[in-house]
């Protein structure tokens, strides 16, 4: 295969609610929050469900580069339940290779409340369920060995079972992309993920404020120095500032795309990270690739949810 993504295998339930439901719930705007399954059912009852998908920010990505016709597929783990089978039914739908045997397991199958406002922010109530669960025995080294790429996402890490996944993809990996995934991830993991950047990935997404906590910056131009020093392919989306890619010392900008009729943020990050990938895997230079990240991202924003 060409890519093979590894991160939480998450149905998506895609809400719309207004600004004051965020204040009641004591949620912040943009965000993602980790909730348990009392608080997931709690919050469930008062919003209406206007679509549901096999989500979960890497899984995004692979389905897009799916629909570009590359050869993907996805790790996540899930329990053999109703929720569980529709996420397995959605990925086989889209061609993506879904990398995990489903059994019986103590903890559902995860779900995330995207909470989509008037402003087309979306934030995000995640109940991890068994995702969180993937471990190094669910982790295939032979089938890692013989796909060009992994990529991995922030939200998956965490110390015990799921850095054991990581660790023995990333050993066994030809060569290994993450997305930084959230503020919230960087902030809880920051040593772990600066040394993941300096000496274990080739390509790093992050948004720019990520990036500016990851390595305490002040400035683009601090991430820039710094992404030029370790020497890897480190690509920064700045909201309607464009994206920008430092590889090793080239660095290459690409305009945010202008007039766009934005209804939904959820994905953008996803597809653009899908567009550079396909980029990169097809042979695309840096900037090409770029540019192809962002046609991808500004046409997500254009439509619910996070498929093209």
């Amino acid at each position: 295969m060409k890519v093979i993504g590894i991160g939480n295998a998450i149905i998506d339930l895609i809400c719309r609610v207004s600004d004051d439901f965020l204040s009641k719930n004591s949620l912040i705007k943009s965000t993602m929050k980790l909730i348990n399954e009392n608080e997931f059912q709690k919050l469930l009852k008062t919003v209406v469900i206007e679509d549901s998908i096999a989500g979960g920010s890497v899984a995004n990505s692979i389905v897009g580069l799916s629909r570009l016709k590359n050869n993907v597929g996805f790790l996540g783990k899930i329990n053999d339940d109703d929720l569980g089978r529709k996420y397995h039914e959605n990925l086989k739908k889209e061609n993506v290779a879904f990398l995990y045997n489903k059994k019986k397991e103590l903890v559902s199958t995860g779900c995330c409340l995207v909470l989509i406002t008037p402003d087309a922010e979306r934030t995000m109530c995640t109940f991890l369920g068994t995702a969180g669960n993937i471990n190094d025995l669910d982790v295939n080294k032979n089938i890692i060995k013989n796909s060009d790429m992994i990529f991995l996402e922030g939200y998956l890490w965490d110390e015990g079972d799921p850095k054991k996944a990581f660790d023995k993809a990333l050993l066994n990996s030809k060569k290994a992309a993450m997305s930084l995934s959230d503020l919230f991830c960087v902030e809880r993991h920051k040593k772990n993920f600066l040394n993941l950047v300096k000496n274990e990935l080739d390509i790093i997404f992050a948004n720019e404020q990520e990036m500016i906590s990851l390595i305490n910056a002040k400035s683009i131009d601090d991430i820039v120095l710094f992404s030029k020093e370790i020497k890897k392919n480190v690509i920064i989306t700045r909201g309607d500032k464009g994206a920008i890619c430092i590889d090793n010392e080239d660095v290459f900008e690409c305009e945010a795309q202008k007039n766009l009729n934005i209804i939904d943020l959820t994905g953008a990050g996803d597809l653009f990270a899908a567009g550079y990938i396909h980029g990169i895997i097809n042979n695309l230079s840096a900037k090409e690739s770029l540019i192809k990240g962002t046609e991808l991202s500004s046409k997500i924003i254009q439509k619910i949810g996070a498929r093209i």
